[in-house]
């Protein structure tokens, strides 16, 4: 079985360089053509099950990319809670976090998620996928889970922006041994 992960082309929030969390932000123009430029990696694999995050950002790319294709939404592939950081300017939130000492904890404090919580949701997702009676599964998500999903694969903590996920990666995980591997890690 193949897992192709897509991070959401640019969206308003990303331009705007604010942190987005939960919140409903489109995509750009930018963000649609982003999405359009993969199709050419997506649109020769016969996909059993679509999957995308169940925020807008996410959808639209799934449209964009593949035109026409009926996919399922699932919560559980959002993008980390960031809480009263969301539509914050990044600075400011990093600041924020600094201040209070939290970053290697989360955004708890914030009213958002923790990374180990995160992390076991981001894992159920897997657990739940490696399931399926699939050949090529897909799910257009986020930068937050990409990245962790990497690190549960790689079993191994990564530091923050040790890994290029730009908007519109594709990160293709494969099963060896009933264990997720990476298979191949596309920046556009």
């Amino acid at each position: 079985m193949k897992l192709y992960v897509i991070r959401h082309g640019q969206s308003e929030t990303n331009l705007a360089r604010k942190f987005t969390g939960w919140c409903q932000v489109p995509l750009t123009q930018q963000g649609v053509e982003d999405a359009v430029k993969i199709r050419p990696v997506l649109e020769n694999i016969k996909f059993d099950r679509i999957f995308s995050s169940d925020l807008i950002r996410a959808m639209q790319t799934a449209e964009a990319a593949l035109p026409g294709c009926s996919y399922e939404t699932l919560p559980m592939i959002r993008e980390i809670k960031m809480g009263t950081l969301e539509m914050m300017p990044i600075d400011a939130a990093v600041q924020l976090i600094a201040e209070k000492k939290v970053g290697s904890v989360g955004y708890g404090v914030f009213g958002g998620e923790d990374f180990l919580p995160f992390r076991e949701r981001i894992a159920g997702f897997l657990d739940m996928v490696k399931g399926l009676d699939c050949e090529n599964v897909v799910a257009f998500a986020h930068g937050g889970l990409l990245t962790t999903m990497l690190s549960i694969v790689l079993d191994r903590s990564l530091p923050h922006g040790c890994v290029c996920c730009e908007n519109c990666t594709v990160a293709v995980f494969d099963i060896k041994n009933d264990k997720w591997r990476l298979h191949s890690w596309i920046n556009p």
